[in-house]
């Protein structure tokens, strides 16, 4: 199964992914600009004595500063939706990674792995390179503080599910500060609107949809369940089941949500004017507002709340 990748986007930076007809475009960052400050510090444990420390700066050198993007492996974290699609006014690109891998046949690829401490195995090899002084463990020490460098994060971004894409210098363009990476359309398989993204940013991703020739969907929020769906422009319901959106078997024939029973609605799209009629006959703030005691009742309820009701 192709593995997936999706790309977060905010309403504002629509007219610069979607650079032109054949490609969309994302901007690449040098490790030294990664937006957690201390990913760097998860390779070995920097409480070493001094001269361990010298060996550790001298066989390593400077970090190899290559271009890289990031990539969720979910459309579906609302988190990620908030923060780097706008509060869900965005978009999510999804990718396929071999389409991607075919068009930048010097990249590579891995999951962000999350931890709070630096990796024992590391500061081991550091011990073996730094005492022994043979070659192939500053070689094995050299690549595995490249990976942990590239790959591993602070458990507080656990929420992301990241997976990273490394290019080459040559495999992108440099626009300014800016580094960009064009992405061939056929690596594009579908664009996600979310839910409170504007008619206009609709309309506009509609259209770059049938541009790149990929499936356009918008992201719903449920009123049974946590979990978003999405759906197409047919109004067919999809969930994300981990690995892909896949379509729903059992849904709502009214509002689309995905359902666990083999129903023909949801138990919202199920309330009549019967049942609401019922509601308000049997909710007893209706009757206290009625004869205004509304007020004065929450008072009181408020004061034996907080322990301020005198006897």
């Amino acid at each position: 199964m192709t593995k997936l990748l999706y790309k977060y986007v905010g309403p504002s930076y629509l007219d610069k992914v979607f650079s032109g007809p054949d490609m969309i475009t994302f901007k690449c960052s040098l490790p030294r600009d990664f937006n957690d400050p201390y990913e760097l510090f998860l390779t070995i444990d920097f409480n070493e004595e001094p001269d361990a420390l010298a060996f550790y700066q001298d066989a390593i050198g400077k970090l190899p500063q290559l271009p890289t993007t990031c990539f969720s492996r979910s459309p579906a974290i609302i988190p990620m939706w908030a923060h780097y699609a706008q509060n869900s006014e965005g978009v999510v690109v999804e990718l396929a990674e071999d389409e991607l891998a075919a068009a930048f046949p010097d990249s590579s690829f891995g999951d962000v792995n999350y931890q709070d401490t630096p990796h024992e195995g590391l500061s081991d090899m550091l011990h073996r390179a730094h005492q022994i002084g043979k070659p192939r463990y500053v070689y094995l020490l050299n690549k595995g503080v490249f990976s942990a460098a590239y790959f591993t994060k602070t458990t507080s971004w656990s929420y992301e599910l990241e997976r990273r894409m490394i290019v080459r210098q040559t495999e992108v363009r440099q626009t300014g500060d800016l580094l960009l990476a064009d992405v061939p359309k056929s690596c594009v398989s579908a664009l996600v609107v979310g839910p409170r993204a504007t008619k206009a940013t609709k309309t506009l991703v509609r259209a770059q949809s049938v541009q790149l020739d990929c499936r356009y969907l918008e992201m719903r929020i449920g009123r049974s369940s946590a979990n978003p769906y999405f759906v197409d422009e047919s109004g067919v319901p999809y969930a994300f089941d981990g690995s892909q959106l896949e379509q729903c078997a059992q849904h709502c024939g009214s509002c689309k949500e995905p359902l666990a029973a083999d129903t023909e609605e949801c138990s919202w799209c199920q309330i009549s004017e019967n049942h609401a009629r019922e509601a308000a006959t049997r909710n007893p703030f209706r009757m206290l507002a009625q004869y205004g005691l509304l007020g004065s009742y929450i008072q009181g309820m408020e004061a034996i709340s907080n322990g301020t009701k005198k006897n």
